[in-house]
């Protein structure tokens, strides 16, 4: 995970547009040969570290990157020496050398960095090669005694070493078991190393060497078994509430309240809304959960040792201050002072959430392309995003360069990256970029099919009976007073809505809609859209309902109302009332869409939610199964990261998958992260253009079926 956040030198531009030019190196020897060369005598080393290195001398040297303690390293083989880098400081490669070996004013370097960064990661001559040793701690014992493991990820040991290079590194096979060998030689024999190859491109290279000439650990198997990932940095204070079992949980919900902090297993879905999630178990940040507790601000991490390490501590059910950041190694849990008043308070109780007003006048079913991202209060967020999207796709846009022209300094922007992904040849001018971009969405990216229920058609519902209108009544007041059997009437709301018959005009209207723009179509997916979701402060992912297999008159109908529904659930109404979004302003728009039948799906965000620095990398949780086991916590996905800046990709995990996708998967989902990118831009309300997505797709081949669009919006905790 080092280098997941350990960007700069920038790696470089891809040879299909980047012209080599040398800096001002020695002369440069050829790739070195398939036999172990013997160790360079000539080492350098920060003043009191003395070689071969230790743990101990590690950590006297070591910097601190995503929890992982990480020590820099250089091989110059012009001139046989061994750099071994103080990262305490964590110093760059890229001045390292400028200042300690070529003598060479660091502007000068970056002035032209991608030149650089072509000499010393794609080159297959180079001087030099860079990289970073990682210190992984282990809870399983001494194992076998014989230094190395088997090199097939059966690692056992209190400690080990990586060896990694940055993520667009091309090095090959060859070249990866000479580095190993040269650091290997001056690390004490009694600390494993291992090759951590940096993205797919090494692991296939590195496929082919013996593993006992070149012991490796891929990114997921470190990642899997990691004890501390940090999803949400931040700082919270709460009292601390730990649950073994998810029964457990159930058994105490109702007295869950704001200030808790729950730790357990893994965090459910319809976790109200509080001030800290400790997760026990390996999960995904795309969870509804963690995607709910990001939009929150709240603190969140999983740490697979806290349910043991807080009955030592004996704190449950005591008042804690926790602590989430990304440079420790674990969790912070420590006793803090209970609060005298805890009526007050409330870290979101300033808030307001910006929502324009809804219209709800009779407006009609309309096709999904006939929206636009403007019709919002008419058919809610989902629905004019989809429409948007389906614009996009069908006419380009003239926003979606935005995020490859903001600069990256030292680069005054990244539009040359842009062009070698692309494959533009020669000038990069806009419109030849702009064109290739479309090309590349038109080419591969498809839609489903659907149309749209307005918000007036719900309105029409609700009125059309006066015990729903009792009801609803009945629930204001409750929220108004703040009092009264909440739960209750929402429930007694939801049943009145999903039982009062359909009136004759709206499902004939309904129906003549799906004949008439949705012919052929065998299954249908009926989501919500509201207005009340998607907002700055208010994501409320997996709050709505979304019912798959509609096949008959009878299956969308009761699907509508079900959806309509859930917008008076007792978990959707306390949401939106901590937020300050009334009932009386929450409608619920309605999308009949073709579902989509394929082999892969999942979720796409245009960050790296494990790294807010990092604006290279797009995340991708994928499924062999649903879409809904991704988002809905059933199945660990597969978690992959893709470079949207050099190209290539990495796997983060395994999941639940016994194998990793293929060569042609993964081009795929290369190809989706570029296209994310893209969407990112136009979508993005800001002229930074740095807004992230968060996109439902499925692939099957080369197509990738764009379900769902939406902001990803994440928020600093206080």
């Amino acid at each position: 995970m080092v280098n997941a956040v350990d960007r700069a030198p920038t790696p470089p531009k891809t040879p299909a547009t980047a012209t080599p030019s040398t800096p001002p190196t020695a002369s440069t020897p050829p790739t070195p040969p398939k036999a172990a060369a013997a160790p360079f005598r000539t080492v350098v080393a920060p003043e009191g570290v003395e070689l071969p290195l230790t743990a101990e001398g590690f950590t006297r040297i070591a910097g601190n990157l995503a929890g992982y303690p990480f020590v820099k390293v250089v091989l110059d083989l012009a001139e046989s020496t061994f750099h071994l880098i103080d990262s305490t400081a964590n110093p760059l490669h890229v001045h390292y050398i400028g200042e300690r070996i070529l003598a060479t004013p660091v502007d000068r370097l970056l002035s032209d960095i991608d030149s650089f960064n072509h000499d010393v990661y794609i080159r297959p001559d180079r001087r030099f090669y860079l990289g970073l040793l990682a210190l992984h701690r282990r809870e399983d014992g001494d194992g076998d005694g014989d230094g190395e493991g088997n090199g097939d990820g059966d690692v056992r040991g209190s400690a080990l070493l990586s060896l990694e290079t940055v993520e667009a590194d091309t090095m090959t096979g060859d070249m990866l078991r000479t580095f190993h060998q040269q650091v290997r030689a001056h690390i004490d024999p009694g600390l494993p190393l291992y090759l951590k190859p940096a993205n797919h491109l090494q692991e296939t290279s590195v496929a082919a060497v013996p593993a006992d000439e070149l012991p490796r650990l891929l990114a997921h198997e470190l990642f899997s078994q990691g004890a501390y990932v940090p999803l949400h940095p931040g700082v919270g204070y709460g009292r601390l509430r730990v649950f073994r079992t998810e029964a457990a949980y159930r058994s105490a919900a109702d007295t869950l309240r704001w200030h808790d902090i729950v730790v357990m297993p893994r965090v459910p879905d319809d976790i109200p809304r509080i001030s800290g999630l400790i997760n026990a178990e390996h999960t995904t940040p795309l969870s509804h959960t963690n995607v709910l507790a990001t939009g929150w601000g709240i603190p969140n991490a999983i740490q697979t040792d806290i349910l043991d390490r807080l009955d030592r501590l004996g704190l449950n059910g005591r008042w804690v201050r926790y602590e989430v950041a990304t440079s420790a190694t674990a969790v912070r849990v420590e006793a803090a002072e209970e609060p005298a008043d805890l009526d007050t308070g409330r870290p979101w109780s300033g808030e307001t959430v910006t929502m324009e007003r809804p219209e709800t006048d009779t407006a009609p079913i309309v096709e999904l392309s006939r929206l636009r991202g403007g019709d919002h209060y008419r058919y809610g967020t989902k629905a004019a995003n989809i429409g948007e999207l389906l614009g996009v796709v069908d006419g380009g846009s003239r926003r979606w360069l935005g995020f490859y022209r903001v600069p990256r300094p030292p680069r005054a922007d990244l539009l040359d990256h842009l062009a070698a992904l692309l494959g533009v040849h020669g000038p990069a001018d806009d419109a030849a970029l702009s064109a290739a971009a479309h090309r590349l969405v038109r080419a591969h990216v498809r839609v489903p099919r659907g149309i749209a229920l307005p918000f007036s058609l719900q309105r029409r519902f609700l009125e059309s009976s006066p015990r729903i209108q009792q009801t609803i009544g009945r629930l204001k007041m409750a929220l108004e007073v703040g009092a009264g059997p909440l739960d209750a009437i929402c429930a007694e709301l939801q049943y009145l809505i999903t039982t009062t018959r359909l009136p004759d005009d709206i499902r004939d209207q309904i129906d003549e809609a799906v004949v008439t723009h949705l012919s052929g179509v065998a299954r249908f997916v009926v989501r919500s859209s509201s207005n009340a979701e998607d907002l700055a402060g208010f994501s409320a992912a997996g709050v709505y309902a979304s019912i798959p297999d509609a096949r008959t008159t009878d299956a969308i109908a009761d699907a509508v109302r079900e959806v309509w529904a859930s917008v008076v659930s007792a978990r959707s109404v306390r949401l939106r009332d901590e937020a300050g979004i009334s009932l009386e302003d929450s409608y619920m728009g309605v999308i009949v869409q073709e579902e989509v039948d394929v082999p892969l799906g999942g979720v796409l965000v245009t960050c790296n939610p494990l790294d807010a620095r990092d604006f290279r990398n797009v995340y991708a949780n994928i499924s062999t199964g649903s879409v809904a086991d991704v988002v809905d916590g059933v199945a660990a996905p597969l978690q992959h990261l893709y470079n949207t800046v050099e190209g290539g990709g990495r796997t983060l995990s395994l999941g639940s998958a016994a194998d990793d996708l293929d060569a042609r998967g993964r081009t795929a989902l290369g190809r989706l992260a570029l296209i994310g990118r893209l969407l990112q831009s136009h979508f993005s309300p800001d002229y930074l253009y740095e807004t992230p997505v968060d996109i439902e797709w499925a692939l099957h081949g080369d197509v990738i079926q764009l379900l769902q669009i939406r902001p990803y919006r994440v928020r600093s905790t206080a």
